[in-house]
């Protein structure tokens, strides 16, 4: 959310309400420019105001009125009245006609005058203007989306043809083609425009078959001629910097890509396969903010026992979950909280996804001899307060790690296990006697990721009794009795719209696991007789909610679905 009044005066109505002291504001205001970010969001993560509080006190002091796109039905006629290029630059929707033919303009600040007579003059008629957030935009932006991915898909299907038409004699020819240059351009526009993570090119026996995934699931998106694969894949390599007459060896890489004013940084690994060169590319928004603990989806028990445990000074704090469950996310988001003058935060990453200011970051690069265990043993001589190793994969990585949470260093790190208990026999595993498990262990957090319930399409309706056998068996394979669970009262789905492109989902959010190392689950560690069974039975009597019961709480919350709770614990 941008900030379209002074500054002085967001401070005085704040100070007026009660919420927060001039000095706080002051200090808070000092943090958010120290770090790059909106003041706006720093209040709303530091929980002083809520983002609704904050939207009405800008309208109030702007005269406008708050669009409030999410509970709006919005005419995709309307909307297009401006073209996509426009609204994006403009950061304005066009969402409604009134009676005498004024149109109504959602903006993220109302009083830019220059916009408003800018869309008066381009419209030709009277515009009046509305107070937006950046979530309301985004929502109806995903309109031109729709109508933009089916755009691109007919741009990469002529490309295509054209390029199979065309006479080249190398393979470098072949990747600067510009039917070539235009399908990969295209391919990553529609896959940005339809808010995919990754982009697959697989190679088949006889075609090639490109699938995006949208919201953690893969979707098939077309099927591309066999012929035209050695020029797309040199083309990415181009774009990548990699070697492109290297066919045999798997390559990694990245590059930058803009479409509109959107910045996309792109991951590139190429591995040989059985048919040929598979390419995958991870697209991740350059510009993209560490999130608080709530945004992550975290609930505010939960939030909270992860927030006083980051007040510790030394001490591990170890994130799990399989592949792709947004353990980095959440470590980043826990690095944020941590970002103050008076530390200093090294971290180790393979890759480095997001470049954070004040933290010094380390990629991983085994042929120059950095390696997540020799790049830790070169932190500790950097004089760290805090430590962020990206894994925790090997004997010897545990060991530093370990050894540097014993000297009075605050280290975070993930680790691949399936639930927040089994992390401590991993830990055995790897060869970390069970005393300093114990000593240093301060909280276990597992996650996963669920999609949301699109908010533009919402409904409620009965669940049935076949869903509420299928919650009872699984509390049941979790050792939970039924005493001591409860069933959500209400269940939620979306219908599917153009929002969400039908799939009645939009965006992702965790569920989570939080074992914190009381007493007891320290005297449990260091028992001879220690099991995993009477870990996790401790940790329950400790208050600890496995990863099933926080989805459910979403679930009655009408943030996610049951199915979705269901398919992500079971992966």
């Amino acid at each position: 959310m941008n900030l379209p009044i002074p500054i002085s005066q967001l401070k005085k109505k704040l100070a007026q309400e009660g919420l927060i002291t001039e000095n706080r504001f002051d200090s808070l205001l000092t943090e958010a420019e120290r770090k790059n970010q909106n003041i706006l969001d720093v209040l709303v993560s530091e929980k002083v105001v809520g983002s609704d509080y904050l939207s009405g006190v800008i309208a109030a002091a702007l005269g406008v009125e708050r669009a409030d796109l999410a509970n709006r039905q919005i005419d995709e006629k309307i909307v297009k009245l401006l073209s996509e290029d426009i609204a994006r630059q403009r950061q304005v929707i066009i969402f409604n006609r009134e009676s005498d033919g004024t149109l109504d303009a959602a903006m993220l600040n109302p009083g830019d005058l220059d916009t408003t007579i800018f869309l008066a003059q381009h419209l030709k008629t009277k515009v009046r203007p509305f107070l937006a957030t950046p979530d309301d935009l985004n929502r109806v932006f995903s309109i031109y989306g729709l109508q933009q991915a089916q755009d691109y898909k007919k741009l990469i299907e002529q490309n295509i043809q054209e390029s199979l038409r065309g006479q080249v004699k190398t393979i470098e020819e072949a990747a600067a083609q510009l039917p070539i240059v235009s399908i990969v351009n295209n391919l990553l526009s529609y896959a940005i425009s339809s808010r995919a993570s990754d982009i697959h090119l697989e190679i088949l026996e006889d075609t090639v078959l490109i699938r995006y995934r949208i919201d953690g699931i893969l979707y098939e998106i077309m099927r591309v001629p066999k012929a035209i694969q050695p020029a797309l894949a040199a083309r990415i390599k181009l774009l990548a910097g990699l070697k492109i007459d290297e066919h045999y060896r798997p390559q990694d890489g990245r590059f930058g890509y803009r479409i509109v004013n959107q910045l996309v940084d792109v991951r590139v690994s190429v591995l040989p396969t059985y048919y040929g060169e598979k390419v995958e590319m991870r697209l991740l928004e350059a510009t993209q903010k560490p999130l608080s603990l709530e945004e992550l989806g975290m609930l505010p028990k939960t939030a909270k026992v992860v927030a006083e445990t980051l007040k510790k000074a030394y001490g591990m704090l170890i994130i799990c979950g399989p592949t792709g469950s947004g353990k980095t996310t959440t470590l980043y988001a826990l690095m944020n909280i941590l970002n103050r003058t008076e530390v200093n935060i090294v971290s180790i990453e393979d890759p480095v996804e997001y470049n954070m200011r004040y933290v010094n970051q380390i990629q991983i690069n085994p042929q120059a001899g950095i390696t997540f265990a020799s790049g830790l043993r070169s932190i500790l001589r950097q004089d760290p307060n805090i430590i962020m190793v990206g894994e925790i994969r090997d004997n010897e990585t545990a060991g530093i790690a370990v050894q540097s949470a014993l000297t009075g260093h605050l280290l975070l790190s993930s680790v691949h296990t399936n639930d927040a208990p089994t992390v401590i026999p991993r830990l055995f595993d790897l060869d970390i006697p069970p005393f300093l498990v114990s000593s240093v262990l301060n909280l276990i957090a597992a996650q996963r990721l669920v999609r949301r319930i699109c908010a533009a399409c919402i409904s409620s309706y009965d669940a049935g009794p076949e869903i509420k056998g299928v919650i009872r068996e699984q509390f049941k394979e979790l050792g939970i009795e039924p005493k001591d669970f409860r069933m959500p009262k209400v269940f939620y789905r979306g219908k599917g719209c153009p929002t969400c492109g039908g799939t009645g989902y939009r965006g992702r959010l965790g569920i989570f696991e939080v074992l914190d190392a009381t007493e007891k689950i320290r005297k449990l560690i260091i028992d001879p007789r220690f099991s995993l069974d009477g870990l996790r039975v401790a940790a329950r009597e400790d208050g600890m909610k496995t990863m099933f019961e926080d989805g459910l709480e979403k679930v009655e919350l009408a943030l996610t679905t049951i199915d979705e709770v269901l398919r992500a614990i079971r992966e």
